[in-house]
């Protein structure tokens, strides 16, 4: 154990020695500004005037519809809503940017492996007395402590940019469950979703890390996987707009758990967070005993 310890923090050392892993967090800080200055932006936008003349931006016209239990429950609590121009509002969409973490992890976990070939490093790496399968379990240890790194920077960034944008408007969240309203915690809920997504983050680093381990090749696990995540997900839709059965059974259709919390419907009918959990676990099993086998049992002539 202590020898895994230790090649982890060798690889996390080496992973944070590189200036592009310093330009990836920066880039994301960066990207988290631009949204912030981007849906500032356009919620101020005028889109015309009441009955009275007074000028209506975009946030005024946003609103969520709920079912009429919710509305009558805020009514009579005096409960606001989150609005889309408010701290609130902006942090609630977080998760939905950890696609920029899933870009970021996938080219560190689609290079890891495959640059130690590429560099004409990995004989020297292999000729330390430290079984192979350690060594490749270090490197993907290290690409999920990136992964969680990243994420972390999101949501520490994107709140601190949320309290500078935006006015600290207060609103409650609420859901109907089982015909009962329910408040939502709204910190609670938010760790939810960034968790739930972190696991499709984590689910396609381990599909570049696979093709970088098998292929050896960092432009290719790098570039097959962005591909397919923004791919995926189109053509699993089809195939279930179609009533394809076997549509269900596709990775992606299965990778965003997020769909299964709150209001949310299943984006194939049937679907339950269980059955998604169970066919992620099969396909990340398939993924690990591929990247092993490659890279403990073939030669290596690098």
């Amino acid at each position: 154990m202590d020898k895994l310890l230790n090649l982890v923090r060798n690889e996390w050392l080496k992973l944070w020695s590189k200036k592009a892993t310093w330009i990836m967090a920066i880039l994301l800080v960066l990207v988290m500004l631009a949204s912030a200055g981007f849906v500032k932006w356009m919620n101020s936008l005028e889109v015309g005037q009441d009955d009275s003349g007074e000028t209506i931006t975009v946030s005024q016209m946003t609103a969520v519809a709920e079912e009429p239990e919710i509305t009558k429950y805020r009514m009579d609590n005096e409960l606001p809503p989150i609005i889309d121009d408010s701290a609130q509002g902006f942090i609630t969409g977080l998760p939905s940017m950890m696609s920029v973490v899933t870009l970021l992890t996938v080219v560190v976990a689609g290079g890891i492996v495959a640059s130690e070939f590429s560099q004409g490093t990995i004989k020297m790496l292999l000729t330390r007395p430290v079984k192979r399968w350690k060594i490749l379990t270090s490197k993907l240890l290290t690409v999920g402590l990136f992964a969680v790194a990243m994420t972390g920077i999101l949501l520490i960034s994107g709140t601190i940019l949320g309290y500078i944008f935006f006015d600290n408007v207060p609103g409650t969240q609420l859901e109907l469950v089982d015909g009962a309203v329910v408040e939502v915690s709204f910190w609670g809920r938010l760790m939810l979703l960034t968790a739930l997504a972190l696991i499709n983050v984590l689910v396609i680093g381990m599909l570049a890390f696979m093709i970088g381990s098998v292929f050896r090749s960092s432009s290719l696990a790098i570039g097959i996987s962005i591909f397919l995540m923004f791919t995926g997900v189109q053509v699993t839709g089809v195939l279930a707009a179609l009533k394809i059965e076997a549509s269900k059974y596709i990775l992606f259709a299965n990778t965003n758990l997020g769909q299964y919390i709150g209001a949310n419907d299943p984006s194939i009918e049937g679907m339950t967070m269980a059955f998604s959990i169970v066919v992620i676990l099969i396909y990340l099993a398939v993924f690990l005993v591929t990247s092993y086998w490659s890279f403990t049992k073939r030669d290596v002539t690098a």
